[in-house]
């Protein structure tokens, strides 16, 4: 089938020797691209086998007309795409443009087109050179591409491919800050170098993805991971550990190019969710607390004696809270003198029954956290400087062994101090809080409500 306008054997825009055409015309139609030509008229002029094939249009079909209106292209879009194509005469370079085509069966494909402006022995515009080709899987790839850089640029969320060693072979920015060090520093480095504490549960996770595929939904992992530290004058190691979940998904990779599926790795994706989880888990701590006072109370309703009722609120206040309580009441303001009134036994920590020990004296050092807390009218909280002084700390202020978290609250009734409530908390247990001091203080003043009926 000829590329030229004339019985296949000139080409009116190449050579005039008949030799020259028909290399020109054997030259076209041996390449892989669809090629067509437009003389200044924006009539066709040539047409090789690629184009043929593309769009079904025999070469002796589509030469001699004009444009690709009526035949290659919707009416709608013909105007618009025969000024894009002829536009290239007037143009320096190559211009590029991307429209659909009709085929002679009246699909439509989307084509690229490459066009260049060709001109005369006079240097004046002479027609248009178009090359066009199918696009579909180019556009695939390329919004692959763009996908895939996209992720890795711009996500606020962590994306790691993790190969099937399970080591990061790429990762993003934003995964990079989340693990505490650059893009390539992290590369073919083993996850628990990265991750300090919950590494086996997300390596676990990755196994699991690599061998039986991807779980239905995300998962939430808790991890600890090692951070610059913000500088200071501390002169430390400048690394800081972090406690932070992440919600993770995962997708299995595979190679796309082989029969049998070879897997290439992991593909990871998770974003930091450590402040909801804290909303949350303090948001299920306050109903649990709203409900613990709520059962302390109706129990205390029960008892006759007002003061086996401020046990009661202690022994409620004490699950999931602390693992110690003294209750000391005030006998003296000027100095203050404070007698022991009851105690969680000290051999049994954790929830229990306060034991009764009558009004022992009790003799608090000056600028004890009890006395503090009677001189201030309000709570105090301190802790043992380290675990090394433990024993001592909590033998110093006349406390339980093993306390090293302490948190005084103040017992007013009616506008009179009538004690100190201290919670105590052992080395396992994480130190005081704000918000602890807000629900000691709303304890304290059931207790303190209690004291004060029992004189």
């Amino acid at each position: 089938m000829s590329a030229s306008r004339r019985s296949g054997t000139t080409d009116e825009l190449g050579p005039d020797e008949p030799d020259g055409a028909d290399l020109l015309a054997a030259l076209l139609d041996g390449m892989d691209a669809a090629l067509c030509a437009f003389d200044a008229d924006g009539v066709v002029t040539h047409w090789n086998r690629e184009a043929e094939r593309i769009l079904g249009w025999s070469a002796a079909e589509a030469v001699g007309r004009q444009g690709f209106a009526g035949w290659a292209v919707r009416s709608a879009d013909a105007e618009e795409v025969q000024e894009r194509l002829l536009a290239a005469m007037h143009a320096s370079g190559r211009q590029v443009a991307e429209f659909a085509l009709v085929t002679k069966e009246g699909g439509r494909v989307l084509v690229r087109t490459q066009s260049a402006a060709v001109r005369g022995t006079d240097g004046k515009p002479a027609g248009v050179y178009c090359a066009f080709s199918e696009v579909h899987a180019q556009i695939d790839l390329e919004r692959s591409i763009a996908l895939s850089e996209a992720l890795f640029e711009d996500a606020a969320w962590g994306v790691v491919l993790v190969d099937a060693d399970l080591r990061p072979a790429v990762v993003n920015a934003h995964a990079a800050r989340a693990l505490g060090s650059g893009r390539t520093a992290v590369l073919g480095r083993p996850l628990g170098e990265l991750i300090s504490q919950g590494v086996e549960e997300l390596e676990g996770a990755l196994a699991h993805v690599l061998s039986e595929g991807a779980p239905p939904s995300p998962m939430e992992v808790w991890v600890t991971v090692r951070v610059p530290a913000e500088s200071g004058g501390s002169g430390g190691s400048g690394v800081r550990q972090e406690r932070r979940c992440w919600r993770s998904g995962f997708v299995r990779l595979a190679s796309p190019l082989a029969e049998e599926p070879v897997p290439l790795g992991v593909g990871w994706l998770f974003q930091d969710v450590t402040e909801a989880k804290h909303t949350e888990q303090e948001a299920a701590q306050l109903r649990f607390r709203a409900h613990q006072l709520h059962r302390a109370a109706r129990a205390a309703a029960e008892c006759e004696d007002p003061a086996e009722a401020a046990t009661v609120h202690l022994d409620f206040a004490l699950a999931g809270f602390a693992d110690h309580a003294v209750v000391d009441l005030l006998v003296s303001e000027d100095p203050v003198r404070l007698v022991r009134a009851a105690a969680t036994p000290s051999g049994a920590p954790g929830p229990g029954l306060l034991v009764t020990r009558g009004a022992l004296p009790v003799r608090y050092a000056e600028g004890h956290p009890a006395v503090q807390c009677v001189e201030r009218a309000g709570s105090v909280r301190a802790a043992a400087a380290s675990t090394d002084d433990e024993v001592a700390w909590a033998a110093a202020r006349q406390w339980p062994e093993g306390s090293r978290h302490a948190l005084c609250a103040v017992l007013r009734s009616r506008g009179r101090t009538l004690g100190v409530v201290t919670f105590l908390r052992g080395g396992s247990r994480v130190r005081f809080e704000r918000g602890d001091a807000m629900y000691a203080e709303s304890v304290a003043g059931l207790i303190a409500g209690a004291v004060d009926l029992a004189g």
